[in-house]
């Protein structure tokens, strides 16, 4: 599996064997990767900067699938995991590279930069003034061009909150589905919803069994080259 999620890095175990108790937030995702790790998926993440789901950030992720499969032996179609604006990270180098992709997975993922950082925000990544970027969404927004993978047959599991006003679900997460479903490929997406629940660390996001257990089978699928 490869990750992208910036929260994932930097946290050791201590002499005692325990994870640092001071950071809760980062032992709700480590913990999930452990899962990961204990059923013999291997997991790879890359920082590539506030790019927003730009080219630019294609060349990091491109030297990384190179590092992992040309020189490390590891399997040619990693499962992507995004989390919040890791969704377009995951997204936009899965558009780009559908063959190379078991599937996708997500946490309140972003897929819709107007949402999320808004273009004002994300134009510079893309060397672009924000007029610019609007007029080329379809060129560059994950969301607009989701059907891409729904063609190329990519599943795809997300959790994500109701009430998320950082990232809401329907422009990002629910409106996936609607593009997967209007390319007749809506069961090759799974949506847990959760009521109630907005962008945060509720362990329910992490302790999600159902996308765990997607993520493996993927990854292993991936590995197997299917």
């Amino acid at each position: 599996m490869q990750g992208v999620d910036e929260d994932l890095g930097g946290f050791e175990r201590g002499e005692d064997g325990e994870l640092p108790a001071e950071d809760g937030n980062a032992v709700k995702l480590i913990r999930m990767v452990e899962q990961f790790v204990a059923a013999g998926v291997a997991v790879a993440g890359v920082d590539v900067g506030e790019a927003y789901g730009s080219p630019k950030s294609h060349v990091v992720f491109d030297a990384l699938y190179r590092e992992l499969t040309e020189k490390r032996g590891f399997g040619a179609k990693p499962c992507l995991f995004g989390r919040s604006r890791g969704g377009l990270w995951t997204s936009s180098w899965a558009l780009t590279n559908p063959a190379r992709v078991a599937g996708l997975i997500g946490i309140y993922p972003v897929y819709d930069f107007r949402t999320y950082p808004g273009v004002a925000k994300a134009a510079p990544a893309y060397d672009l003034t924000s007029e610019q970027l609007t007029a080329r969404a379809a060129e560059f927004n994950p969301i607009e061009r989701i059907a891409a993978l729904a063609k190329a047959k990519v599943p795809v599991a997300l959790i994500h909150g109701d009430v998320d006003k950082v990232v809401p679900l329907k422009e990002n997460s629910a409106e996936l589905v609607r593009r997967y479903q209007a390319e007749g490929a809506g069961d090759l997406v799974k949506l847990i919803i959760l009521e109630g629940q907005g962008h945060n660390f509720f362990e329910g996001f992490f302790h999600s069994q159902p996308l765990v257990d997607f993520a493996i089978a993927k990854a292993k699928d991936g590995a197997a080259g299917k």
